[in-house]
């Protein structure tokens, strides 16, 4: 089994930043894809962004351009850097791992955290 924990959600004003990490233990093996999700309230849980084994990030249209996913192979962790916050990105946001890494960036995920919320005031 692999385990993450996601760390770094909290409140910060529209305009504002912050960075979410995943940490991933247990039994993880490279290639692997590491992806983020998020779910808003009363809405279904959505793709954010993902990177590849090999570092190829892919990122969903109401992100691109001020979001950031990027990892650490060395401490297993990955990172989501979320600029220009506004109250639309208010969602618990989920980190998820592909473990043997596939083709599909935003599909069949197979190991979940528990969620970190991330809240925009406006």
């Amino acid at each position: 089994q692999v385990q993450l924990v996601e760390s770094g959600g909290g409140l910060v004003q529209a305009g504002g930043s912050l960075r979410l990490s995943c940490a991933a233990s247990g039994r993880t093996s490279s290639p692997a894809r590491m992806g983020w999700f998020r779910q808003a309230p009363g809405k279904e849980r959505e793709f954010v962004a993902s990177i590849s084994g090999s570092d190829s990030p892919w990122y969903s249209d109401s992100v691109k351009g001020r979001f950031t996913i990027s990892r650490d192979n060395a401490k297993n962790t990955a990172y989501l850097q979320m600029n220009r916050l506004s109250p639309e990105d208010t969602a618990v946001y989920y980190c998820a791992r592909q473990q043997p890494e596939h083709d599909l960036a935003t599909v069949n995920y197979d190991y979940w955290g528990q969620g970190t919320q991330v809240t925009v005031s406006s």
